[in-house]
């Protein structure tokens, strides 16, 4: 049987007159300590001596927003191609070097950033250090290597997308929800776009983005900042600097009205509905407002496209899901963004329920938080006493409808 999933994208003015600090009893002290090498690369060290281990990131300013139109995937791409070898080690001795050293590693890609990381006890800082540099330097970039890692890729999108129930939501909506390329294509990239891929373009890409000007390496456990520092400067110094990346237009325009669209779904067993409103950059006041916010409606969970329920305390779960009985699950997500953000809902219906009620109900919560100002019991301004409580005015999250059946000026999708 075919089911239809519905998304709804709508623009959201953002004007709080002041943040939400979310505050506890104890204080955290972080002693972040800053350096800039000669080649540009920024170091962060933080000390700490705990436990004897170490964790280091290495963080490249890059991720899907700085591709150009036909040359998708190339972000994500890296991330496999870094663990291909390079002039000093061969392909997937990293993996083999810090677990054989009872270490643990990873990396992952988003729209805006690309990092990789390890974390090894203490005595293994070198070792990281050493593995880090020399693909940062000497990165194996050839056809072999190329051939190789875009297959991988490719099967991971067959995998997760194009065959996967609701594989493809994510990747619809943004098509629908954002105008400026940065942000409207998916970090995994098309399949038309990762076959058409050449050597010389995956090097051009690497040499530009893969530089220590565009790089923030991280260092964090029981090491001396001083023979740290000097270690670092010994493997990363004598990288050479590249010109630095132009920026990418991240800029939207602004957003007159709803954008729907649907579509059929074979793999799907159940119908799902997503709406999501385009926000604001994250790490500013307004940004974490919102994230308290989505707790309160959704629960927080699933992230920005995915179906995970939220907070069983949360409003949408306990009037849709145990009141109303509309949907199997049911969250909302603030998604933090260096250009414009997102805020998500997204419902799997139980059978039988209209796509159109669920949405109805989700647009009444909205309402209610329009109307009403938000407690939490938890939450503090700076200043207030602790057993005061802090009264969050969500008005302003959405402006008042100007419409005649109360929803929201919208950009919206059905798919």
């Amino acid at each position: 049987m075919r089911l239809h999933r519905t998304f709804l994208s709508a623009t959201v003015l953002l004007a709080l007159a002041g943040s939400v600090l979310a505050q506890t009893g104890r204080s955290i002290q972080v002693d972040l300590k800053e350096t800039r090498l000669a080649n540009g690369l920024r170091v962060i060290t933080v000390e700490d001596h705990n436990t004897p281990v170490i964790a280091v990131n290495v963080t490249y300013n890059v991720g899907s927003r700085n591709e150009r139109q036909g040359r998708t995937g190339f972000a994500h791409l890296f991330e496999h191609m870094m663990f291909q070898g390079s002039e000093n080690v061969g392909k997937s001795e990293h993996f083999m070097l810090i677990q054989n050293n009872g270490g643990a590693m990873n990396g992952t890609t988003n729209e805006d950033r690309t990092n990789y990381f390890e974390a090894l006890p203490s005595n293994q800082l070198e070792l990281a250090l050493y593995l880090e540099s020399d693909r940062m330097r000497s990165l194996a970039v050839n056809q072999e290597n190329l051939d190789n890692q875009r297959n991988v890729v490719q099967e991971e999108r067959r995998i997760g997308l194009d065959n996967a129930p609701y594989g493809k939501t994510g990747e619809i909506q943004q098509e629908l929800m954002y105008d400026n390329f940065a942000y409207k294509h998916d970090t995994i990239g098309s399949m038309a776009d990762l076959n058409a891929a050449s050597v010389a373009d995956v090097q051009s890409f690497f040499k530009m983005y893969y530089a220590p000007n565009n790089a923030v390496l991280t260092l964090v456990g029981d090491f001396k900042s001083a023979e740290a520092l000097a270690t670092i400067k010994k493997y990363f110094e004598n990288i050479p600097r590249q010109a630095d990346p132009t920026p990418p237009d991240m800029t939207e325009p602004e957003q007159k009205a709803e954008r729907r669209t649907s579509v059929d779904d074979v793999l799907a067993r159940a119908m799902r509905v997503s709406i999501a409103y385009k926000t604001l950059p994250g790490n500013t006041a307004d940004f974490y407002a919102l994230q308290v916010l989505a707790n309160v409606l959704g629960g927080g969970g699933g992230g920005g496209f995915g179906g995970g329920g939220g907070g069983s305390s949360s409003r949408l779960s306990q009037k849709l899901l145990r009141e109303k009985e509309m949907v199997i699950s049911i969250n909302s997500n603030a998604q933090e963004t260096r250009g414009v953000g997102g805020f998500y809902v997204t419902a799997t219906l139980r059978p039988n329920v209209k796509g159109e009620d669920v949405e109805a109900a989700v647009y009444d919560e909205i309402a209610r938080l329009q109307k009403e100002r938000l407690r939490i019991g938890s939450c503090r301004k700076p200043g207030t006493a602790p057993g005061e409580t802090l009264l969050m005015d969500c008005k302003a999250l959405w402006p008042e409808p100007t419409r005649s059946d109360s929803m929201p000026s919208t950009m919206t999708i059905l798919i």
